[in-house]
């Protein structure tokens, strides 16, 4: 990442890098991290939230703990991209709260999920009365993962590469 061309120094970075590894760290502990006093550095949280560096603050949750044994990505093709059908599609899966992400693509399907399902015959309820329902969808593929060997969770800033 280069500073020069995004606006951040080398603290902002180092916040932001600080941020992502806990969410919950006061702007006392933040500032003695970077070394600033507390003013400047919450002046610093401030600014990187108004321009939209930070766009927030959540808790990560263990899926499984909640009874979410199911992950599975979920690639969904269009039969015609011509009308609203891929604006309402996407205006609808806003509303699916099994849907973690969603991703338009180029390549061999038009959009790829992320869905979270209690376990196989959950998911494959949601995929019959659910997903073949939404408008436009030609064909379903999915892969369950296996195994989470990494999850994303964080953006690689390095503030010493800076």
């Amino acid at each position: 990442m280069n500073p020069l061309k995004t606006g951040l120094d080398t603290v902002d970075l180092a916040l932001m890098d600080l941020l992502q590894q806990d969410g919950r760290l006061s702007n006392a502990k933040l500032a003695e991290q970077v070394s600033l006093s507390e003013t400047p550095c919450w002046r610093r949280l401030k600014r990187l939230e108004g321009e939209g560096y930070i766009e927030g603050y959540r808790a990560v949750l263990n899926r499984k703990k909640l009874g979410y044994g199911v992950l599975a990505f979920v690639q969904v093709g269009f039969g015609s991209h011509t009308g609203d059908a891929p604006l309402r599609f996407e205006e609808m899966l806003q509303a699916i709260p099994q849907v973690l992400s969603c991703h338009n693509l180029t390549g061999e399907c038009d959009y790829l999920l992320q869905v979270v399902a209690e376990d196989l015959e959950a998911f494959g309820v949601f995929v019959r009365d659910v997903l073949r329902e939404l408008p436009g969808v030609s064909s379903i593929r999915s892969s369950l993962s296996l195994r989470e060997v990494k999850t994303p969770s964080r953006l690689p800033l390095r503030a010493s590469e800076a």
